[in-house]
C-alpha cells in the first residue's frame, strides 16, 4: 500500500472513531465511590469528577457507589468490573488502608494500580449539642469510669477515626479492647446516628460535620491534627494532653491491567485536575488539605502507610 494511501486510511479510521480511546482521550471515565453516598469519599469523588471536567481532560463522569466494609466491597467490585480500563478511577484513602488490614480481603490495593493522593484531612470529633458531656476531657472522664458507656461512631472498623478512639484510650489507660466503637457504611449514617444521640462521640473530617457545626446542632471537642486548623476554633488532642496525631488521606487509584502508558495518561489528566478552579474552590469549601503526590512516591508512600497503619492498629489491640 502507498504511504499516502496508508495516510488517508488512518485518517478515515481516526474520524469514524474506529480507534480506541485512551485515557487521556476519554469522552466519559467511570468513578468508583466506595461508600455510600454522604460521606467524605463521596464528597471527594463527585468533587474531583467536576475537576476533571472542568479541565477539560473527559466530557463526563459515571458516579457508582458501593459502601460497605471499609471501601473493601466496592474495592472488589471495581477490581473485577474494570479490569484494563484505563478510563476507570476509584476514590480511595487511608481508611480503606484500615479496612484492608483489619478485614485481610482477597482484592487488596497491589491488585490495581496507584495513580495519586489528593488530600489529607484530619478527624474532628463531635458530640451532640444536648449531650452532658461537654469536653473531651468528660469523655475520657466517662471512659475511665465505664469504657463501654462511651459509644465513639464513625466509619467502617480500622477507619482514622477508630484507630484514633483506641488511640486515645491507650493514652489515657484503659485497655484498647474495650473501646465501644460503633461502625458505620457511610458519613450519612454516621452523623444520623451522632444528631439522633445514638453514639455518645462521633469521628470524621471536618468538612462532613462542618453545617451541623455551625449550625449549632454538633459541638467538636477535639481535632487530631498536630496544630488547630485554619477557620475553626477547635482544641488539638495534643494540646489537651492526649498525644493522638493522625491524619485521613484521600486519593486515587486506577483499574488492574492498564499500560504503564495508560497510568501515565491517567495521572497527567489526575495532576491537571487538581490545577482546576473547581478543585481549588472544592479544597476551600470542604476545608481540604492539598496534598498531591504521583508516581513513585506514591507507591512508596502507599506502602510505608500500610507498615505504620498497622503498626498503630496492634498496639492499639486491634489485631
Amino acid at each position: 500500500m502507498r504511504r499516502d494511501v496508508f495516510l488517508k486510511s488512518l485518517a478515515a479510521l481516526a474520524a469514524s472513531g474506529a480507534f480506541p480511546l485512551t485515557a487521556s482521550a476519554a469522552t466519559n471515565l467511570k468513578m468508583m465511590i466506595p461508600a455510600n453516598p454522604g460521606g467524605g469519599w463521596d464528597g471527594t469523588g463527585r468533587a474531583f469528577g467536576a475537576a476533571l471536567i472542568d479541565a477539560k481532560a473527559v466530557d463526563t463522569v459515571q458516579y457508582e457507589n458501593k459502601g460497605g466494609a471499609a471501601g473493601v466491597i466496592g474495592l472488589a467490585q471495581f477490581y473485577n468490573a474494570s479490569k484494563g480500563d484505563p478510563n476507570a478511577l476509584m476514590v480511595m484513602g487511608a481508611v480503606m488502608v484500615g479496612g484492608i488490614i483489619t478485614g485481610k480481603p482477597q482484592v487488596s490495593l497491589d491488585k490495581l494500580t496507584p495513580i495519586a493522593r489528593l488530600t489529607s484531612e484530619y478527624n474532628v470529633f463531635v458530640v451532640p449539642a444536648d449531650s452532658p458531656l461537654k469536653t473531651m476531657k468528660d469523655v475520657v472522664t466517662q471512659m475511665q469510669k465505664d469504657p463501654g458507656s462511651v459509644k465513639w461512631g464513625g466509619g467502617s472498623r480500622g477507619s482514622t477515626e477508630h484507630i484514633c478512639a483506641s488511640m486515645l484510650a491507650t493514652k489515657v489507660g484503659v485497655d484498647p479492647k474495650k473501646v465501644n466503637y460503633v461502625a458505620f457504611r457511610g458519613g450519612g449514617e454516621a452523623t444520623a446516628a451522632i444528631l439522633g444521640g445514638n453514639v455518645t462521640v462521633g469521628g470524621s473530617g471536618y468538612s462532613e460535620f462542618a453545617e451541623y457545626i455551625k449550625s449549632g446542632k454538633m459541638r467538636p471537642i477535639g481535632v487530631t491534627s498536630e496544630k488547630r486548623l485554619p477557620g475553626i476554633n477547635v482544641p488539638t488532642m495534643k494540646e489537651m494532653g492526649y498525644d493522638v496525631v493522625l491524619g485521613n488521606w484521600r486519593g486515587v487509584f486506577g483499574a488492574a491491567g492498564i499500560t504503564a502508558a495508560q497510568r501515565a495518561a491517567l495521572t497527567d489528566m489526575v495532576v491537571k485536575a487538581t490545577q482546576t478552579k473547581a478543585w481549588k474552590a472544592s479544597l476551600e469549601k470542604n476545608d481540604w488539605t492539598p496534598a498531591l503526590l504521583s508516581g513513585k512516591a506514591f507507591d512508596e508512600f502507599v506502602d510505608s502507610d500500610f507498615a505504620s497503619l498497622r503498626g498503630i492498629m496492634h498496639l492499639s489491640g486491634m489485631l
